[in-house]
């Protein structure tokens, strides 16, 4: 028997996700903005989509559009329509198409729609958001984990990575990481990007009038100091790594502060979206 949010669920178009799904309870969470800067900082050690992103996109010029421009795709494909989900990979798609380059310290050729680089950035922030918010103390299960993963699946689809290649379980997960380890590097690109990210240019007004600076700051050096360790010690910092326990204090202690703010704040505008369709469909 079809039980009433069952029905209304299907009466409206909750688009990828809904709300029955992990992806909703997990991409909820403010301190994901820990996970999203996390997920940068492992993506930049991909020597060639990090060559991808230094030569064709403009987070040098404009560091704060290209995070505006992330998160609003990641909003999108949580929470929005499936014709908005797809509209927004599709989107992804045309800006790819026919970029390439050569990653200039090892003089490999890429092209930024490479299905394997597009893995690459897909299983970071999956992998990222996870973590955060199980050190955070979401308090998910194994198998609410494995959910989020395997439906995270169509999120890699509507960019064109095909579904065969997607981890779909924590495991496969951890598996691809150790299978890709090889390839990663820290290369002066990926350097920049992380100078880039733990001090990021800000307009003076912003910069001294306003908490911005220190509260970066804050998230940015979470963010770098929660890098698996390898990850840091490609970096080369830094040369005491904090424990596991430390970090999982901190991400608890900020996750309990941001929840402490107004709900219009935690809560972002596509999921504001997607509640009022939902409560647009009740009878």
């Amino acid at each position: 028997m079809t039980s009433p949010a069952e029905t209304t669920a299907e009466a409206v178009d909750v688009g990828l996700f809904g709300p029955g799904s992990v992806t909703w309870r997990v991409q909820a969470e403010p301190i994901l903005w820990v996970g999203g800067i996390r997920a940068l900082f492992l993506q930049a050690l991909h020597p060639l989509a990090m060559a991808g992103v230094a030569q064709h996109s403009s987070f040098r010029d404009d560091t704060w559009g290209r995070l505006r421009r992330t998160a609003e795709f990641v909003g999108v494909v949580t929470y929005g329509t499936t014709a908005e989900a797809v509209a927004a990979g599709e989107m992804v798609r045309r800006v790819h198409r026919g970029l390439r380059g050569v990653e200039p310290e090892s003089g490999d050729r890429y092209v930024v729609s490479d299905p394997r680089l597009l893995l690459w950035v897909h299983c970071c922030q999956v992998e990222c958001f996870l973590t955060t918010v199980q050190r955070a103390g979401l308090g998910l299960t194994a198998g609410e984990s494995d959910r989020y993963v395997a439906e995270q699946v169509a999120a890699a689809e509507v960019v064109g990575i095909p579904r065969r290649i997607v981890p779909s379980s924590v495991a496969e997960l951890t598996a691809y990481f150790e299978d890709v380890r090889p390839q990663l590097r820290s290369t002066e690109a990926a350097r920049t990007a992380a100078r880039f990210l733990l001090r990021p240019p800000m307009p003076a007004r912003i910069a001294t009038l306003t908490p911005a600076r220190p509260a970066w700051a804050l998230l940015a050096a979470l963010a770098f100091a929660s890098l698996p360790r390898w990850a840091r010690r490609m970096y080369g910092l830094p040369a005491i790594a904090p424990t596991d326990l430390a970090i999982g204090l901190s991400c608890r202690v900020l996750a309990s502060a941001l929840n402490t703010l107004p709900a219009t704040w935690r809560t972002g505008p596509h999921r504001r979206a997607a509640l009022e369709r939902l409560a647009r469909s009740q009878p």
